[in-house]
């Protein structure tokens, strides 16, 4: 049957890697990769020789219609990502589209991504949740800021080690320095991590403590009180 494989990929330890992850990636006819040179040694270690190729968001538009052909024609193709899950902050999300809209199906393979984890682990509520990813560099940033701290859900972002200390101070700023958060870095790698304080308190803690790996933050909900306060100070007239 002519499919799309969406697999995950560990996002630090090797061992997370499922047996069904493998498989798919050995028996595929393609495997595309976001980039080749940091996926060669997952590759390598699980004894995976499906030929690779680049997939990234510098190519997709231009690859896309004729990996849709070759799937088309019968092929069985994988998506991995360098880590986590394709399409989370990822490429994937415009193959997977339109595969749909060509009538492909599209599978994809349970597996590791770093919010999940980062968002269990962090103690705050996990019953509702935004998953926000890396939010804007510049325009729109502010507008975003605002509504992490209106919302009454958890709020889940994505951050580099340089510019954690100066986004914890953005989301100080405006959701207050007593807001409760938690990051996560380097998870399910040696050097695994999760501070739970305040965003002041984090931002004190890092601004002492060099940030490294891949950054997890994640945002208490807005107090219950300031939230309605917010929801009446902004009523549309009846």
């Amino acid at each position: 049957m002519s499919t799309l494989y969406i697999v995950p990929t560990p996002v630090g330890n090797l061992a997370d890697m499922t047996p069904r992850a493998v498989e798919v990636l050995q028996q595929a006819s393609l495997i595309l990769a976001e980039d080749t040179r940091t996926s060669a040694p997952l590759l390598r270690h699980f004894g995976i020789d499906t030929p690779c190729v680049s997939h990234h968001k510098y190519n997709e538009h231009a690859t896309v219609a004729p990996l849709i052909d070759r799937i088309a024609a019968g092929e069985t193709i994988a998506l991995i990502s360098d880590a986590g899950t394709p399409g989370i902050s990822d490429p994937g999300f415009l193959l997977s589209r339109e595969c749909r809209r060509a009538g492909i199906e599209v599978i994809t393979l349970p597996g590791a991504t770093a919010f999940v984890p980062a968002l269990v682990s962090s103690g705050l509520p996990c019953d509702r949740f935004t998953f926000e990813g890396f939010l804007p560099p510049k325009k729109g940033r502010r507008t975003r800021l605002e509504q992490i701290a209106a919302s009454d859900c958890t709020s889940i972002i994505y951050e580099s080690p340089l510019r954690l200390v100066k986004t914890l101070g953005q989301l100080s700023e405006v959701c207050g320095p007593d807001r409760e958060a938690s990051v996560s870095r380097e998870i399910s790698k040696v050097y695994e991590e999760t501070r739970r304080d305040t965003l002041a308190g984090l931002q004190e803690y890092f601004t002492q403590n060099n940030p490294r790996g891949e950054i997890v933050i994640i945002v208490a909900p807005a107090p219950q009180q300031a939230s309605r306060v917010h929801v009446n100070k902004y009523r549309d007239p009846q």
